[in-house]
């Protein structure tokens, strides 16, 4: 009997730190904290990003002592500091800097946004903040637009990963400009990170099977009727969307190709 063998693929790798699930939390929109938890469990995530400008940590005491830094270290869960809320080259910086001294780590999910109303990224602010905190020694994982071109500036000024948006922040529109990130994740030395617009499971799904390496998404979680049901079709759906893209889909046809050989059909004209 053949034998067939799955196709070998590199495993999710950060900086050279290996990392077991392929769907990055975030704790946006979270009504309490017993329900972020029990939607952190269900989707098995093990890299979970915290706005530093929204949370607070009291003066002396450890961030594993406080709230979602608490939560995070309980579940076994690594932190990623994020400078949400950061309009400037300046603040990004300073808020990435401050997260290393608060949290112990020197990896950073970099955010320059434009303005408050379509909270898309500031590119040239985006590059120019990166490349100070590449220097200053960050892992740097920068929110982008959806620009092939932007990326590769990202990646040539040494971030560890690009993370392209699918469409603007909550939105839940999907992935607006498929071949942009087909195009991206095609040509990246580094991790593809989907990051925004995931609305449903399905969409997860289309972000692996256009080659991306993980999918990070919050509010689609956070915000549904059914949050840890919602959580746990995302862990689906990003495994699913991962083995299909290795699997090897079949070509696409403009017209009909048959499932059955015509050979060996009865001739019922005889």
């Amino acid at each position: 009997m053949a034998t067939t063998t799955a196709p070998t693929h590199r495993p999710f790798a950060i900086a050279g730190t290996e990392i077991g699930s392929r769907l990055v939390m975030g704790t946006g929109g979270a009504t309490h904290l017993l329900a972020l938890e029990e939607a952190l469990v269900a989707s098995g995530t093990e890299l979970t990003t915290v706005a530093m400008r929204r949370v607070a940590v009291r003066p002396g005491a450890s961030t594993t002592d406080t709230g979602i830094w608490g939560l995070l270290d309980r579940l076994g869960i690594r932190a990623l500091p994020n400078t949400a809320g950061c309009f400037s080259v300046r603040e990004a910086v300073l808020t990435a800097q401050l997260a290393r001294e608060a949290c112990g780590t020197s990896w950073v999910k970099l955010e320059v946004i434009a303005d408050d109303v379509s909270l898309l990224p500031d590119p040239i602010g985006l590059v120019e903040a990166a490349e100070q905190l590449v220097a200053d020694g960050f892992v740097v994982l920068p929110y982008t637009n959806d620009d092939p071109i932007l990326a590769r500036r990202l990646e040539d000024v040494g971030c560890a990963a690009v993370m392209p948006l699918g469409a603007p922040i909550g939105s839940g529109l999907g992935i607006l400009n498929p071949r942009n990130i087909e195009a991206i994740a095609a040509h990246a030395q580094v991790p593809v990170i989907l990051d925004a617009g995931i609305g449903t499971a399905s969409d997860a799904a289309l972000a692996m099977e256009l080659g991306c390496a993980g999918v990070l998404l919050a509010t689609a979680v956070t915000r549904a009727e059914d949050p840890v049901g919602m959580a746990r079709a995302m862990r689906l759906a990003v495994e699913a969307g991962h083995a299909a893209r290795h699997a090897g889909r079949i070509p696409r046809r403009e017209g009909a190709l048959a499932s059955s050989a015509p050979e060996g059909r009865l001739d019922l004209a005889l």
